[in-house]
């Protein structure tokens, strides 16, 4: 199973001692839980980006149908992202830095909504799949159908995190913030939405965080991805891939929400992998899951 999951995603062999180590005795554990659950399991996994959530997610629901036949269902909070015409509309009736989509308010909370609830009832769901390299949903046609579902493992830079202090708001942390958001609409808008996001929460039975050592590394990361996803797209298609100046302008959009994932989720998730600034895994802590 390993062989062909490295392979899939063009991982390194060092990969295989990670999920051996790391990510095996924690699925393991997980699937005693899930064999006793009547309902579908439904796991939360946050980590800032280029940490490696989808490559997590994915290895977990390959493993569980592998090792345990059990079905899973992969959402990703970036599947759900409103469309460029979406977002243009908030930019120009809210604020213009909603045009860019990731931060929360970008999202379709409704759809999610309707997703994860048809999945807890156990109904045929078509998942939701966002192309990022035309900034804009695959045609539904394309979206995936997910059935007799017993696993929903669902990942989210900022998937799990509550908002702000109100008055941490007023204080810009970065330039972008400083030279875009004077005002504090952006950012007050973000913060309100993201409160939406709460009841959402409630579907997840167990949450695993993977921890960037800090928000310094996430430029270093996400650029490895935007490259990847360079090499994997045609030239016709890449219109929406960024420089590498353009992914250091547009980290500054998610800096605020992911310093404050940091400070806070640790304590409140089941299993927290401690990444390092290689995002090699460098130690563990668990808690019970639910």
């Amino acid at each position: 199973m390993l062989d062909n999951f490295l392979m899939q995603h063009e991982l390194p062999n060092s990969f295989a001692y990670t999920a051996n180590k790391w990510f095996v005795p924690v699925a393991n554990e997980l699937s005693d839980i899930i064999a006793k659950n009547k309902q579908p399991f439904f796991i939360g996994i946050n980590g800032c980006q280029g940490s490696g959530k989808s490559t997590l997610a994915d290895f977990l629901a390959s493993y569980f149908q592998e090792n345990h036949q059990i079905n899973c269902a992969v959402l990703s909070l970036d599947d759900f992202y409103l469309s460029s015409n979406e977002r243009d509309h908030l930019g120009k009736t809210v604020h213009p830095l909603l045009k860019t989509r990731g931060v929360p308010g970008t999202h379709d909370i409704q759809h999610i909504h309707e997703v994860l609830k048809k999945l807890s009832n156990k109904e045929p769901t078509r998942l939701p799949r966002f192309n990022k390299a035309i900034d804009n949903p695959y045609p539904e046609t394309d979206w995936p159908l997910a059935t007799k579902v017993d696993v929903v493992i669902f990942e989210g830079w900022c998937w799990g995190v509550t908002p702000e202090q109100i008055s941490a708001l007023d204080t810009p942390c970065n330039a972008l913030e400083e030279q875009h958001d004077s005002e504090n609409i952006w950012r007050r808008y973000v913060n309100e939405k993201l409160a939406c996001y709460q009841a959402l929460y409630q579907y997840m039975d167990t949450w695993l965080m993977l921890r960037a050592p800090a928000f310094s590394t996430v430029h270093q990361w996400r650029w490895q991805q935007e490259q990847k996803l360079a090499a994997k797209t045609s030239s016709s298609a890449a219109t929406n891939v960024m420089t590498e100046t353009e992914v250091a302008y547009f980290i500054q959009h998610f800096e605020r929400l992911t310093k404050h994932c940091l400070n806070t989720l640790p304590q409140e998730c089941n299993y927290v992998f401690q990444l390092d600034s290689e995002r090699n895994i460098a130690d563990l802590r668990s808690a019970h899951a639910k």
